[in-house]
């Protein structure tokens, strides 16, 4: 159930963001200038776009599209998702990884995860919530990704703190799949400090120059405690309005005991942004 919330929410946020560039070059495309947002895609991919809507391939109205609830109540299985994907045009997706390494995980487990932090490494299996969210992530995100490699960073620790990201393979390669960015995770983990203060905002620069640079649609998978301080939240939220200027879905997953006040209102409000960019789901609500 976890793993099938996660990939609902990201995938929805995907095909809103998706709707929302294809319509704004198809409005454009009446006018004697032609945007650039959508030019490059394939003609057959643009052409059955135009001829069919998005929502209509869903089987679901644009109202009822903004409404997890109708959304939930279609789609049951992976499968049905991934195949109205596809009959959008959207057989594989581009995903971003994000992990905080910030001080807070250490007490951010206090209520959810017995005391422990929230980075804790024990045996061989996924043990703390972050490694639980990487596999049932992995799980159904991966025939997606037709071998699209994952580019993955943390941030928020001794070295990086507020302002810059590290990647997860030290080389500076993309994880491969998964799999791979299970290892690193765990890698880093073992030897990484945590420290802080946290701010999302080198991740989201980091991706907004991936995004800039593909031309491709990207889902940033964040995952975070969202203890933010004054500025570290201040920053973020800047780093999110700047991203709805580019084809990025960002999802937070937010792990821990929280709360999360920040995450809620970038969630519900930002009206600056040129559309709603963000969904924030709550890693213990949909693991009860």
């Amino acid at each position: 159930m976890e793993a099938l919330l996660c990939f609902v929410v990201a995938t929805l946020v995907f095909l809103l963001l998706f709707d929302y560039y294809c319509h704004q070059q198809e409005s454009q495309e009446r006018a004697p200038v032609r945007s650039a947002s959508c030019d490059d895609a394939p003609p057959v991919k643009t052409n059955r776009y135009y001829s069919t809507s998005l929502f209509a391939i869903l089987g679901l109205s644009r109202e009822e599209v903004y409404d997890f609830a109708a959304f939930r109540d279609r789609f049951h299985t992976f499968s049905e998702v991934s195949t109205a994907m596809r009959r959008a045009g959207l057989p594989d997706i581009h995903v971003i990884v994000g992990i905080d390494f910030s001080a807070s995980n250490e007490w951010q487990g206090r209520k959810t995860f017995r005391g422990e932090s929230l980075h804790a490494l024990k045996g061989s299996n996924p043990h703390n919530p972050y490694q639980r969210a990487l596999a049932s992530l992995g799980a159904v995100l991966t025939p997606l990704l037709h071998g699209n490699p994952i580019p993955a960073f943390g941030f928020g620790d001794s070295v990086t703190k507020e302002t810059a990201v590290f990647p997860l393979i030290e080389s500076g390669t993309p994880c491969l799949d998964f799999n791979d960015l299970m290892c690193a995770y765990t890698h880093t983990a073992q030897k990484v400090q945590l420290s802080g203060p946290t701010s999302l905002a080198p991740l989201l620069q980091k991706a907004q120059e991936i995004a800039a640079h593909s031309r491709e649609f990207h889902v940033v998978l964040v995952l975070t405690d969202g203890q933010l301080d004054p500025a570290g939240e201040a920053s973020s939220r800047r780093a999110v309005v700047s991203c709805s200027q580019l084809p990025l879905s960002l999802v937070l997953l937010a792990l821990g005991d929280g709360p999360w006040p920040a995450l809620q209102r970038w969630d519900d409000e930002l009206p600056e942004r040129r559309f709603d960019n963000l969904q924030l789901v709550r890693h213990a609500e949909v693991t009860r």
